[in-house]
């Protein structure tokens, strides 16, 4: 990408990918559809504008070297172009997630990237879609293969959680996003970022594990059903983000929570905290949980904390009770 902004002529470019001019000109009318922003005729020779912000494989490779995601220890292939190898790129997909899983599970390896400029079927936790427009937001799902239970899957959503705060924080020291459990992040109250982990796995330990991020990055605006709830960092802070610049940031923020937790005894204690530190939500607020867009049998109450394991605890009336999954909603009284 070096010289993306030269003008070639589409003899050139015919030549070097071995096809005729006029396929040449279909392909620039394909890219131009897909957003990217090439100047020039079949008479006159072609030039991008600008390079694009488009995520891909060759974009992202040389800022991940060294991590699971680049070709590093414990990843897919090294060398200079094994990064590239392993980042799966699509410029329209169903979802990242499926792809993902469905790669894992014919033998992918652990560190392989999963983004796509856009999902058909985007999917969150439970039965939510994501939302997710051409262009605008980082839609990621990379394959873990961690040595542990199926049991201690949690952690790796809150741990992916933390990655993306920091990686925001890289980018904007003073925007520091607020977590909710287990999955969510906020931003002045509404969401921009949501995490979905999936696993295949056997009754004493995971065969591969799935962490999905969606992140609401350069979107103006949202469908009017999710206007109040749904924000980007685009809208908080009134600047176009470089996508490629915090994917980067982002997989290697994951890149250094996974190594902690797989290398660290004490890791998961520190997550878990950290977890607590950056959320406001989870001790000391009333609230009321939500499973399948139902009152949980009426629970509602404190929060206090997370367990040993990174599930909820609420004091309600009847006691200490804990949540290890569903949708928390602050309410003012009980």
């Amino acid at each position: 990408m070096s010289h993306a902004t030269v003008v070639v002529s589409g003899t050139k470019i015919a030549e070097e990918i071995g096809t005729s001019r006029s396929e040449v000109w279909r392909l620039i009318s394909q890219l131009r559809g897909l957003g990217v922003d090439v100047a020039g005729h079949p008479a006159t020779g072609y030039r991008l504008r600008a390079v694009p912000d488009l995520l891909l494989p060759e974009m992202l490779a040389p800022s991940l070297k060294g991590t699971i995601f680049g070709g590093g220890p414990g990843g897919g292939s090294g060398g200079a172009s094994g990064g590239a190898k392993q980042i799966h790129h699509y410029y329209k997909i169903g979802s990242t997630n499926s792809e993902a899983m469905r790669s894992a599970a014919e033998g992918a390896p652990e560190g392989s990237v999963f983004l796509a400029e856009e999902q058909l079927s985007g999917r969150g936790r439970g039965e939510h879609t994501w939302h997710s427009a051409r262009s605008t937001g980082i839609y990621c799902s990379v394959i873990l293969r961690p040595v542990m239970p199926p049991s201690d899957a949690l952690i790796f959503s809150l741990a992916a959680g933390l990655a993306v705060r920091a990686a925001v924080a890289e980018i904007a020291p003073r925007l520091l996003a607020d977590l909710k459990w287990p999955n969510d992040l906020l931003l002045g109250g509404k969401k921009f970022c949501g995490i979905l982990t999936e696993m295949n796995a056997e009754a004493t330990r995971v065969r591969h594990l799935v962490l999905g991020m969606g992140i609401n990055v350069n979107q103006v605006k949202f469908p009017s059903e999710l206007r109040e709830i749904a924000t980007s960092l685009r809208i908080e802070t009134g600047t176009e983000w470089s996508r490629v610049e915090l994917c980067a940031a982002l997989l290697r923020s994951l890149d250094r929570e996974y190594r902690s937790l797989t290398e660290d005894a004490g890791a998961r204690d520190a997550i878990l905290r950290r977890f607590e530190q950056s959320s406001s939500s989870v001790r000391g607020r009333k609230v009321s949980i939500l499973v399948n867009s139902e009152e949980n049998g009426g629970l509602a109450g404190v929060t206090e904390g997370l367990d040993e394991r990174g599930f909820l605890r609420i004091r309600t009336a009847e006691g200490l009770q804990t949540v290890v999954s569903g949708t928390v909603r602050t309410i003012s009284t009980l």
